[in-house]
């Protein structure tokens, strides 16, 4: 049986690779693992400690760790929402509040919905993005490097159109 220990080790090895380092507050990173690994149990995904998930993989994946504002968040703040992955200045960096990236309206609304919605040219979202392994889907400017779900490269997700 899978252990938090064990969900720990394979985010470091994917982290490692893609040159994001975790919390080194160990109480901090414990706490947030724990909020993970109870979100895995309760959902079937690690969706974001930090973030209300609905429960319905379609309308979470934007949330599942890492999720789709990780980097972007780092970049700019020095960590993500839930202080998970922080930059290698962290520790030296002034601490401002993080704010939420993920639209209202994906709460309200669910993910895919705000996907397609949006895809029907009905606002000013980046792009689509489709995982042509495994079919996950993220409005990012870019691809992500590695998918969260099945771990395809980053060349291995294509621009995605919504159906009309």
């Amino acid at each position: 049986m899978r252990t938090i220990e064990d969900m720990f080790s394979e985010m470091k090895k994917i982290a490692d690779e893609e040159g994001y380092r975790f919390n080194p507050d160990q109480q901090e990173l414990g706490d947030i693992l724990d909020g993970l690994w109870e979100n895995e149990h309760r959902y079937g995904y690690p969706s974001c400690p930090c973030r209300i998930a609905k429960g319905m993989l379609a309308d979470d994946m934007d949330i599942i760790c890492p999720c789709n504002y990780r980097d972007a968040d780092v970049e700019e703040y020095g960590c993500c929402l839930c202080v998970l992955y922080v930059s290698d200045d962290w520790e030296t960096r002034k601490h401002d509040p993080i704010p939420e990236r993920r639209p209202q309206e994906y709460y309200e609304k669910g993910y895919p919905a705000i996907l397609e919605q949006k895809g029907a040219g009905g606002g000013d979202m980046v792009e689509v993005y489709r995982c042509t392994v495994c079919g996950y889907l993220c409005g990012r400017e870019e691809p992500p490097d590695l998918c969260p779900i099945c771990r395809a490269k980053k060349e291995r997700f294509e621009k995605f159109e919504m159906a009309r």
